[in-house]
């Protein structure tokens, strides 16, 4: 290694031992504080943040596609700070986290905690959608209410100097897994930034000088020999990292043959725990139904946002749509699939190895279908030897898979596909309209649990799972290095709840008003997430402002330009 560098790490690592120290004597209050601090300096900082993200990304000032900059990046740094903030306050108080949030049985003796929407804000906002974190089961709400808290229940037993490998795509995920670190596992933190997010430094810089100048965190830069030295330095004692599957695997085993015998023997070359979000290829499934003119639009442009969001550049893009092969509308809808492709704003592809990634698709499949820089793929099979199934394109590619059968037959096979024949665990989208819902009754909700995903969204993109602060983000659980899929652990999770296993999102099927006229009670215009809508970015900005000072002086502002969205 080189020696300059063996050098720069050892005073990193030595330096965050002491930091260690000043962690383990920091009451909880002070911990808060430096979450007010952080979230302050975010709010403060956030125009450059975005510009910042925009220029990487290549989008001019003026694109409709910047509040997704603005939700994907300081929206969730600020909700983030909010929920750990209240949560360290309500265990200096002698409560749980938990406490004043509505818990109950799920299904599968499972208990479950509605963590969205909590309080009148989050009703007004985003009516009609709801999140609930979901235990492991056997885990019953006094257990769950005991352990909510993590780290924070024994804030003098810290856990050493952890390594956070940051990803290159979303710009919040870096530092959110930062605060999980701190605050989760009760451990200071180097954040090793990805080299694509380089720029951002004097951003996050700003925004956690609160926590670098007590010695808490370190930001550093570099290629892969930095992130080799550091998570390989024998003062470190855990690693978290965003990526692929490939990526871990050369982390943990090492490259090239030697990594292969590595894996397959199971002796990894890191040597201590390694926690992990990687992606995979997340499915949508649409169930059948009768739907109007305007659902089938609408749908479309959802299942649209689900793969274009971030031009695909997701862990939780949806990669693969599972659709009913007899339903009277498919046609109709797989039309309006294609119309949604072509209408979503054109943008670079800025990610490293893109064009390659969407050329080895249409290599694969001869009957890929260009629209414009994306790809529609169909008349794919659900097994194995399916590249759709088990590759990660990371670019604007969609798959069509058709399955047969009614309503509950066709449910059952398409969770059987996921399940099994489908890489990754971390997302799964479901669409159906109300009335098929109700028909199917216990079935459907068998259905929901059936899904071995971290989270599960019912008409909703899971994507909104990663952007509600108190619910969990990650791969289901059971996953073990030799065999990752989509990782081990979860993040965010700003109640700090124990033993969980995943997320469940549910959203309305229609957008106000047409939700209220047709009996679902959901206020929600189209979302402002939808790469269609129009008005997104000022949507999502001042959603931002609200999320660092809420008020209701705030809220016609964001009404108006939703409904104009």
């Amino acid at each position: 290694m080189n020696p300059a560098l063996t050098t720069t790490v050892d005073a990193i690592v030595t330096a965050l031992e002491h930091g260690e120290i000043q962690w383990a004597r920091t009451a909880l209050s002070a911990r808060r504080v430096l979450l007010d601090q952080v979230h302050a300096n975010t709010a403060r900082f956030a125009q450059q943040w975005v510009d910042t993200a925009a220029a990487i990304k290549q989008l001019p000032p003026d694109s409709s596609l910047l509040g997704e900059e603005w939700v994907s990046g300081p929206y969730s740094l600020l909700t983030a700070t909010t929920a750990l903030a209240e949560s360290l306050l309500a265990l200096e108080q002698g409560r749980s986290p938990i406490d004043g949030y509505p818990v109950h049985a799920a299904p599968g003796n499972r208990t479950a905690v509605a963590v969205f929407p909590h309080g009148l804000f989050d009703t007004l906002l985003l009516n009609g959608f709801h999140a609930e974190v979901w235990s492991r089961p056997g885990v019953d709400a006094d257990t769950l209410r005991a352990r909510a808290g993590l780290g924070q229940r024994t804030p003098t037993a810290t856990g050493g100097v952890g390594v956070v490998l940051g990803a290159g795509n979303i710009f919040s995920i870096a530092p959110l897994d930062v605060l999980y670190q701190l605050y989760a596992y009760n451990r200071v933190v180097v954040l090793k930034l990805n080299p694509l997010t380089d720029p951002l430094l004097p951003v996050f810089e700003k925004i956690f000088a609160p926590l670098i100048e007590r010695g808490f965190l370190r930001l550093v830069t570099g290629g892969p020999e930095v992130g080799s030295a550091l998570v390989h330095h024998p003062g470190v004692s855990a690693v978290h990292m965003t990526g692929s599957a490939v990526t871990h695997d050369a982390i943990v085993f090492g490259t090239g043959a030697e990594g292969a015998r590595n894996q397959a023997a199971g002796t990894p070359v890191l040597d201590k725990p390694i926690t992990s979000e990687l992606g995979g290829v997340s499915p949508t499934i649409v169930a059948p139904g009768r739907w109007s003119d305007a659902d089938l639009r609408y749908q479309a442009e959802h299942l649209a946002t689900q793969r274009l969001h971030n031009n695909g550049y997701n862990c939780v893009a949806a990669q693969v749509a599972v659709i009913p092969a007899d339903w009277p509308q498919k046609h109709r809808f797989l039309g309006e699939l294609r119309a949604a492709l072509e209408r979503a704003p054109q943008r670079p592809a800025y990610y490293p190895g893109s064009g390659n990634r969407l050329a080895d698709a249409c290599a694969a499949y001869p009957q890929a279908q260009r629209i414009g820089a994306r790809v529609l793929i169909e008349g794919i099979t659900p097994d194995r030897g399916e590249p759709l199934l088990h590759t990660e394109y990371f670019a604007p590619v969609l798959g069509v898979l058709e399955l047969p059968g009614a309503a509950e037959e066709f449910l059952d096979h398409a969770v059987r596909v996921c399940n099994e024949e489908i890489e990754g665990t971390l997302g799964v989208n479901l669409i159906a309209h109300p009335a098929t819902i109700r028909e199917l009754g216990d079935r459907f909700d068998k259905a929901v649990a059936a899904l071995g995903y971290g989270t599960v969204a019912i008409n909703a993109w899971t994507g909104l799972g990663y952007l509600t602060a108190r619910a969990t983000w990650g791969a289901f659980p059971g996953h073990v290095l030799a065999d990752i899929q989509s990782g081990i652990g979860v993040v965010h999770n700003g109640l700090l709840i124990a033993d969980t296993e995943r997320t469940v999102v549910r959203g309305p099927f229609r957008p106000a008003p047409r939700s209220v006229l047709h009996g679902e009670f959901a206020l929600s215009p189209k979302p402002p997430w939808f790469v269609t809508n129009r008005t997104g970015t000022t949507t999502l900005r001042r959603l931002t402002g609200f999320a660092h000072k809420p008020g209701f002086s705030s809220l016609p502002g964001i009404f108006a330009s939703a409904l104009r969205g």
